[in-house]
């Protein structure tokens, strides 16, 4: 899919809808984003810098804890994480989902309960599940049926670990073809259709090593409406029955994953939280009443959806260029800092903030500093036409998969993250060096 692909947004450019609740709008253009001014942020950190409201992951950690009461809320650590993020997640009630060995001992390390913490992952290596194993990790989702002898000879014969089974439950959601996991022919999960997640089921079962607690499922990401999930979650629940049926076990977790998708820029659509914990309790009551099931405990994975919308990205024009009809400007970032528009043609809404212009908007490609031409951060922003080298522009929404997909590409460093809460600016994640680069480099 293409960016031409979206539908175009007009929506104002001074809409504040997709910043953190705390923004407020100051003197002469400038905005503050819990309590603290992003130009003085800009000043003290130097950009490109992340900002991260404290007070927004945290009332984000609350609305799902509030709309899954009776549930698991694990927040998927992939969209972002550190130790205060760790913090933040522990004291608000979340569990913690991760795919790595470094995810999960920096996690553990951070002070969060292992026994809390899913273990994802296609292809786990020896470190992972050694780490798991050690720390004591509360699931590992087996992923492939090579993993089942692997853990269970991890675990050995003296040994008990709880495990789910990814199941691929043949449904196609998803903002683009590269975050869609929940059909077959990706790399993720045992399919239901072939009978490769039963043949899986019933290999866990026959291993005393292993306590089948559930099942698990992820079906894409961005997805912003319930449709898709309740069409997974009934063929979900009659995998349960068959397994039921077929061995006598009746399962008592059912994992839906995430996806959960937001909204990057005025006008587009959002998953409606609220909306969606209801249809799924309702058809999950009614698929284990049809199947004479008990309801078992259901877990969702937010990632995207606690974080992005509290994170705020802030670049420092470097050019502007007017080429072939086209407005380019070029900020100190790019694809090094933000992969997801060249990866699946991410779109965002940047903003010029720090100063007031009277000018008029013009649309305006903001393109990074990195030596590709797929170097594009914002592809159609509406800018003012007198937007100018110093300038400072911030794009919200940027608090998922972008520092966490973040690469060292042109060796310029990765950006730090500040958090704000309350009128204090802090350091979570440092600025990457030079020295920092070079000190990885020990050949002669």
């Amino acid at each position: 899919m293409t960016v031409a692909a979206f539908p175009e947004v007009t929506a104002d450019a001074d809409d504040l809808s997709l910043w953190p609740a705390s923004t407020n709008r100051l003197p002469h253009g400038g905005l503050a984003v819990g309590g603290v001014s992003l130009a003085e942020v800009a000043e003290r950190f130097d950009t490109p810098v992340y900002v991260l409201d404290e007070g927004e992951v945290r009332e984000r950690c609350r609305t799902y804890r509030a709309a899954f009461p009776e549930a698991e809320v694990l927040y998927a650590a992939k969209a972002f994480l550190s130790r205060a993020m760790v913090r933040w997640v522990q004291e608000e009630g979340l569990g913690l989902d991760v795919c790595s060995a470094g995810e999960l001992e920096l996690a553990v390390t951070a002070g969060f309960p292992p026994e809390r913490i899913v273990l994802h992952g296609n292809a786990k290596s020896p470190r992972d599940l050694g780490s798991a194993l050690r720390l004591g990790v509360g699931r590992i989702v087996i992923d492939g049926p090579s993993e089942i002898a692997r853990i269970a000879a991890a675990v050995g014969p003296l040994g008990r670990q709880k495990v789910m089974v990814r199941v691929v439950p043949g449904v196609a959601a998803g903002g683009h073809e590269k975050i869609r996991t929940g059909t077959d022919g990706q790399k993720f999960g045992l399919s239901l259709t072939d009978g490769s997640a039963q043949h899986a089921v019933a290999r866990v079962l026959g291993r005393p090593e292993l306590e089948l607690t559930g099942l698990h499922c992820h079906i894409g990401s961005q997805i912003t409406t319930a449709k898709a999930y309740l069409v997974a979650l009934r063929r979900m629940v009659g995998l349960m029955a068959r397994i039921r049926d077929c061995h006598g076990v009746t399962l008592p977790e059912l994992d839906m994953g995430g996806g959960h998708g937001i909204a990057y820029r005025p006008g587009e659509p959002a998953l409606d939280l609220t909306a969606l914990a209801r249809k799924l309790r309702t058809a999950l009551a009614e698929s284990c009443g049809a199947a004479a099931l008990p309801v078992p405990r259901l877990t969702v994975e937010p990632g995207r959806a606690v974080v992005g919308p509290a994170g705020v990205a802030l670049y420092r024009v470097l050019a502007v260029k007017h080429t072939g009809g086209t407005v380019f400007v070029a900020v100190d970032g790019g694809m090094s800092d933000n992969p997801r528009p060249a990866l699946y043609g991410a779109r965002y809404a940047p903003r010029l903030v720090g100063r007031h212009s009277t000018a008029g908007y013009r649309t305006a490609t903001v393109v990074g500093r990195h030596c590709e031409a797929g170097d594009v951060l914002a592809a159609d922003a509406r800018l003012p036409a007198d937007v100018r080298p110093g300038d400072l522009l911030a794009v919200p929404v940027a608090g998922a998969y972008q520092l966490s997909m973040a690469s060292g590409y042109n060796m310029v460093g990765r950006p730090p993250v500040i958090a704000v809460h309350q009128g204090t600016a802090r350091v979570l994640v440092r600025r990457e060096t030079l020295d920092d680069l070079r000190g990885r480099d020990i050949g002669g």
